[in-house]
């Protein structure tokens, strides 16, 4: 079977609190619990990291690239600025899907645009927390 990474970013240790009314009341542990319970439906291992810290992101997408058959990373607010994020994603042959719990179209217009996107094998946005299990279900099927 295969192996998961789940990569959360910035401020996403804050979720069940911060700004439930956009993100819900769903924290960060129960959203791993969920997907690691998902996968291992299907023999598949799950990690998770998260960091408010960009280099840290960058060097787990780096290590990925030997341990991991796809990463499901919610880049936060890096993900319409991050040149280096996307450089490394950019870097690692491992697929990478994208996962925003709010519809960023619809919120403020320098959230419309994904540096990553162009160099990611897909993005989910919009759905709640069920994106995380739709990007899962994207590697086991």
């Amino acid at each position: 079977m295969g192996n998961v990474l789940l990569l959360n970013g910035p401020n996403l240790n804050r979720l069940g609190k911060r700004e439930p009314d956009i993100y819900g009341d769903t924290t960060l542990e129960d959203i791993e619990q969920r997907v690691r319970q998902q996968l291992a439906a299907s023999s598949w291992g799950m990690d998770s990291k998260q960091s408010n810290h960009e280099g840290d992101l960058i060097d787990w997408i780096h290590q990925a690239e030997d341990s991991y058959d796809g990463i499901i990373f919610n880049p936060g607010a890096y993900t319409h600025t991050s040149i280096a994020i996307r450089d490394a994603i950019s870097s690692v042959t491992v697929p990478v899907i994208e996962v925003h719990i709010s519809n960023v179209h619809q919120r403020e217009s320098f959230r419309h645009v994904s540096m990553l996107a162009p160099v990611c094998a897909g993005q989910i946005v919009g759905l709640g927390v069920k994106g995380y299990e739709l990007a899962a279900s994207y590697f086991i099927s």
